[in-house]
């Protein structure tokens, strides 16, 4: 638990991160936001009282930290651009290297560990933030920092973030995109995709207490070939058969069951 002092803000970036950034310390009595930069006036319109909206980084005034909250190919070009030097500046990339920002200023990494859409809320509270500094000193402001918006705050070095940000993509985006083929297929036969919302909660909430590998089911756990080659047979994109083959032999391999000659 840290005692609790004013830290002053700078976002750079208003888009899915920053935005959701900004709301987080408003919020917050540990952390002001003293200004959000944007190179876009449109995506400044929404306003939050006391926080200065620029779109030059030129109007940049002292703050305790500056967080860079942009697409990852525009993480260096920001902090190049940025018109100080020695001032703490960090990143909210889970897949870029502390290093790639510029070594004018010291240097730091707070990467909320979340999947952030502009238009819905998330609860900060319990999201993790992943920290990382060149000096011990930004480490522990960071840390506090992280502290003001969140209960679980941990420290992550460049090289460990990024295989997490690995084992990220699986769980969100790549779960996410399976979700999407689920929809498709629902559609073309005039189901209604709600219908699989319960099963979709039920499964994850299983992990919250056991592991992935241990609530396992379906065909390819128990090797059912018979249903395999029926749902193989009723899907009509070649595309969906690709994945569901590929992720069948990966269950088969994963339960000590033999595929050869299968699929």
């Amino acid at each position: 638990m840290y005692f609790c002092f004013m830290i002053t803000v700078t976002i750079l970036g208003y888009g899915n991160v920053g935005s959701h950034l900004v709301k987080a310390f408003t919020g917050s009595a540990c952390a002001k936001i003293s200004q959000v930069y944007s190179r876009s006036a449109v995506s400044l319109n929404k306003k939050h009282d006391g926080i200065d909206y620029i779109n030059s980084l030129r109007d940049l005034t002292q703050v305790d930290c500056y967080i860079i909250a942009v697409p990852d190919d525009h993480i260096q070009d920001i902090s190049e651009k940025l018109p100080f030097t020695n001032r703490l500046v960090v990143h909210t990339s889970g897949s870029v290297l502390m290093d790639v920002l510029d070594s004018k200023n010291r240097k730091g990494v707070f990467y909320p560990l979340q999947t952030f859409s502009k238009d819905t809320e998330v609860s900060f509270h319990k999201i993790p933030i992943c920290v990382e500094a060149a000096q011990t000193n930004d480490l522990e402001l960071l840390k506090k920092l992280g502290a003001a918006i969140s209960e679980n705050v941990t420290e992550i070095s460049s090289q460990e973030r990024t295989k997490m940000h690995v084992a990220a993509v699986f769980v969100n985006n790549f779960v996410n995109h399976l979700y999407h083929i689920s929809e498709e297929i629902m559609n073309e036969h005039g189901l209604d995709f709600t219908l699989l919302k319960p099963l979709i909660s039920e499964t994850a909430a299983k992990i919250e207490t056991r592991s992935p590998k241990e609530v396992q089911t379906g065909p390819a756990k128990r090797d059912d070939q018979q249903t395999i080659t029926r749902h193989l047979n009723q899907l009509t994109d070649n595309r969906q058969k690709d994945i569901y083959t590929l992720l069948t032999k990966a269950i088969l391999e994963t339960h000590n069951k033999t595929n050869e000659g299968k699929l």
